[in-house]
């Protein structure tokens, strides 16, 4: 199937609607964070210097890895892009909670990351080309 073949396929509503909806929670989500280090919150902050072990300088950095994976992740053209990016960002995040013994938060970015590939793979026909979930016949 050719990708002009492929974006004349109609979508099923239900589809294109679900999958912004994750991918909504998945920009709220980062953006929330971002917003609360951002502001130098003192929960946030406490967290990442005290327990998490980074130096306080690091929040600007990530911060700004927050915003722009979300910039990327809702330009079409770069959202495949940006799931990847955000695949290893919140490996990251998953590395460190399990690394200071914090299991109960581990659920958060690996829930985020599967919003962040269910939204792309529902609203993206590219997605749902490269991984065709099929019927047993």
């Amino acid at each position: 199937m050719s990708t002009e073949t492929a974006r004349t396929v109609s979508v099923p509503r239900w589809m294109l609607w679900t999958g912004w909806l994750l991918s909504f929670a998945v920009v709220a989500q980062l953006l929330s964070s971002a917003w609360f280090r951002a502001t130098h919150h003192a929960n946030a902050v406490a967290e990442i210097v005290g327990a998490y072990g980074y130096p306080e300088s690091a929040i600007a950095r990530i911060v700004i890895s927050e915003c722009a994976l979300v910039v990327l992740y809702l330009v079409p053209q770069t959202s495949v892009l940006a799931a990847i990016l955000m695949t290893g960002y919140l490996g990251g995040a998953v590395a460190t909670h399990l690394r200071i013994g914090d299991t109960a938060r581990v659920a958060i970015p690996l829930v985020v990351g599967i919003f962040a590939w269910g939204g792309l793979y529902l609203r993206d026909s590219r997605i749902r080309q490269l991984l065709p979930f099929r019927r047993s016949a």
